[in-house]
């Protein structure tokens, strides 16, 4: 697994040298806790002015190559991009009973938007990004952090969930929320029950919250990483629960890539 995301890195980081793709590891701290993230930008983009920034959160697994991978895709779209760290510096699962420890000990406490916005912190903190043109991305337990960092009033003009676990808008987060929000979901993913979908998008509509919620036909959970079929395999919990549609995939990013075109807009009139 680590040597199919190794490999699309280095395919990466050799089609964006051209482009003068900047990339360096950020150490910073979050409540005695040692994190890195890992920043990519466009170096001739940025000598134009500040660029539209984009944080990313990482699944379940931590900070790998397949994130780092996606920081690089972003840097080359025109975007500074950071993943940020939620577990430690050189914290990361390689089995779904680790990673669901890791994992746990954020979900349905505050401290997950804490630490999110401790990375977030850091890419503001740049000086390369300007601020009203910031989202947030998520992976599988990262979608469920971007939203839990936007109920929290984070400055994020947008979020994307990919293959996210779902958080319901309270009164509260819907008063503190100032993102637009597009979710990306698999038709086929287990993780996510009808009635539980039902719940989330009534809380988003009764708080009358700028939404829009994608479901791509036959997809898993997982369904953007391409190792999702060799974590399934490995791994016979995770059988039939994940899996890489690429189909899936180029759309969700495709969706995402228009979903930033319009938050990002420059401002008409």
């Amino acid at each position: 697994m680590k040597a199919i995301t190794t490999a699309l890195v280095a395919a990466l980081a050799a089609s964006t040298m051209s482009a003068s793709i900047v990339t360096r590891e950020i150490d910073y701290e979050h409540n005695g806790v040692k994190l890195q993230g890992f920043l990519a930008y466009d170096d001739a983009g940025v000598k134009g002015g500040k660029l539209p920034g984009v944080l990313v959160v990482h699944e379940w697994w931590g900070l790998n190559d397949y994130v780092r991978g996606r920081v690089l895709k972003l840097a080359k779209l025109g975007y500074v991009a950071f993943a940020l760290d939620m577990y430690g510096k050189g914290v990361l699962a390689t089995d779904p009973e680790k990673a669901g420890e890791f994992s746990g000990q954020f979900r349905g406490k505050p401290l997950m938007a804490e630490r999110a916005r401790a990375g977030l912190d850091q890419l503001l903190g740049t000086g390369l990004v300007d601020p009203s043109r910031v989202a947030a991305i998520g992976y599988c337990f990262g979608g469920s952090t971007v939203q839990a960092l936007a109920y929290s009033g984070a400055p994020l003009a947008g979020i994307v969930s990919f293959h996210g676990g779902l958080i319901p808008a309270s009164e509260e987060a819907v008063s503190k929320n100032k993102a637009k929000i597009l979710i990306c979901h698999g038709a086929s993913d287990p993780s996510l029950k009808q009635e539980q979908i039902d719940a989330y998008l009534k809380s988003l509509n009764d708080g009358k919250v700028d939404y829009k919620f994608v479901v791509y036909a036959g997809a898993l959970h997982a369904f953007t990483n391409p190792d999702a079929d060799t974590i399934a395999s490995e791994n016979p919990s995770m059988k039939g629960f994940v899996g890489y549609s690429p189909s899936a995939d180029r759309r969700s990013w495709e969706d995402m890539k228009a979903f930033f075109g319009e938050i990002f807009a420059p401002a008409k009139g």
